[in-house]
């Protein structure tokens, strides 16, 4: 006899998606949440196609989620993981000549990038299948040979359900290592065998998210309410379908060391700075005529509650278990930036003091959940949630020579966006000391040439900032 996929018991190797999964579930088959690591090398990949394979045989191994399936049924809409030991990456290879079409039309855009978008708009989780055994792999690997050089790009597409960003990034390290060392690599990774981890909610410590009934109707509604007072930036075309694109702010080692040594003498992370740049720079854009006209903006922080559950998770626990902090601030313009960031960031700090980031999750995913089912209750029915959303611990990479030694150039990693998200979302990295931000927006809601102005002006901010704090000092 078959288990009902909504039942606790579903399979030897599975269990049901937690709430947040659920909701993952949900939001990536209308375009949100699609994680993607795009990864160019200088090695031929025909050269070293068996030591690639064998080291995605063995991050299959250690992680478990990564052999997983997500079972789908239609008729109950739930969603369940079931592991097989046997499931197996498969590695799709695209010739010079398809890569070529791939990139017809990026003008000034590099390849990666170009591929990195590519891959953030191939949705393999969409259908309307009536099947009950519906199900689909939760990563897909691909690579693509560039058609004017000796150089390829391998591509990871991940369910976020499956992978948040700390998975990405361990995913990213752990492939590295395994390339650089081969058998040596995998005695550098903690493991992680057997059944994949429990959701989110299932590991959060015992009241935390507790919350009275009252208390809780009381916030969904100063929610909802507030949702309806932010401001958003201008939209350019709010009926065509739409897309995932993104824009990329680099940021010299030298200017980036100033604006570090500013958040560590304000006594604030990046996501402070990043975040009221974003704000000045909105809030410049779209009050040219009067930069005194006050307005109101919401920036969702999204922080890693592995170390805070029950028990502990590593960063090598791959799935998604992120939170999320959604605050608003209101913007007369003429702010400086380093007092807007303090005040940004202990916002954000306070609501995670109380716990805020557990307490309301099951609010935030709700009311997620109802702006999907109906787009008409956000503006121009855009599925904008907040202006943006950062990440509260930045990623530091200073693994140059590991990534020289297995011949890799760049990379870029993100998750699509033009399902319901923020209007810019920012994926931020301190690589060998340069600040390296991937900025997602869905196209044609927000045009590429909006973007790169608000980043252009993001980046003028935070340098600007930088080098007042250096003068200061001096």
């Amino acid at each position: 006899m078959s288990t009902r996929l909504n039942s606790p018991i579903l399979h030897p190797n599975g269990r049901a998606a937690g709430a947040t999964e659920l909701n993952w579930c949900r939001a990536v088959v209308g375009g949100t949440g699609i994680a993607v690591l795009a990864i160019l090398s200088s090695v031929n990949p025909d050269m070293h196609i068996s030591r690639l394979k064998n080291a995605i045989h063995k991050l299959q191994n250690l992680h478990p989620i990564l052999r997983s399936r997500l079972h789908h049924n239609p008729s109950a809409n739930t969603y369940s993981f079931v592991t097989t030991a046997s499931l197996s990456i498969q590695i799709n290879h695209f010739n010079h000549s398809t890569t070529a079409q791939i990139l017809q039309g990026g003008q000034n855009i590099s390849p990666l990038h170009l591929i990195l978008e590519h891959e953030l708009n191939q949705n393999a989780w969409t259908g309307s299948s009536t099947s009950f055994s519906t199900k689909t792999d939760v990563v897909f690997a691909s690579t693509y040979a560039l058609p004017s050089a000796a150089r390829w790009v391998l591509v990871f597409r991940l369910h976020a359900a499956a992978c948040d960003r700390t998975t990405a990034v361990s995913l990213l390290r752990e492939l590295l290592t395994l390339m650089a060392v081969e058998d040596e690599g995998e005695r550098e990774i903690t493991m992680n065998k057997g059944e994949i981890s429990l959701a989110i909610e299932d590991l959060l410590p015992k009241g935390m998210a507790k919350k009275t009934l009252w208390a809780r109707g009381v916030d969904m509604l100063s929610y909802s309410v507030n949702s309806l007072r932010l401001t958003n930036l201008k939209f350019k075309d709010a009926k065509s379908p739409r897309s995932t694109q993104v824009v990329r702010l680099l940021i010299n080692p030298d200017d980036t060391h100033k604006i570090l040594t500013g958040c560590k003498a304000m006594g604030i992370k990046l996501c402070g700075a990043l975040s009221a740049a974003g704000l000045i720079a909105a809030h410049s854009s779209k009050c040219q005529s009067d930069h005194h006209q006050k307005k109101k903006y919401g920036v969702v922080t999204l922080t890693d509650c592995r170390s805070i559950l029950e028990p502990p998770l590593s960063d090598h626990h791959f799935g998604f278990y992120h939170s999320a902090i959604l605050n608003t601030h209101t913007i007369k313009g003429g702010e400086k930036l380093w007092e807007l960031a303090k005040k940004m960031y202990t916002s954000f700090t306070s609501y995670k003091s109380y716990n805020r980031h557990l307490s309301d999750m099951a609010d935030l995913n709700f009311l997620m959940c109802r702006a999907m089912e109906s787009p008409g209750l956000t503006p121009s029915s855009s599925l904008r949630t907040c202006l943006m959303s950062v990440f509260e611990d930045t990623v530091v990479d200073e693994s140059n020579d590991q990534r020289n030694q297995v011949g890799v150039e760049d990379y870029m990693g993100c998750a699509s966006a033009h399902g319901i998200a923020p209007s810019i979302a920012i994926f931020d990295t301190v690589r060998d000391g340069g600040l390296d931000c991937i900025c997602v927006y869905p196209w044609p809601l927000h045009s590429r040439e909006q973007m790169r102005e608000l980043v252009d002006n993001m980046k003028c901010v935070l340098v600007d900032a930088g080098n007042n704090i250096v003068d200061a000092e001096t």
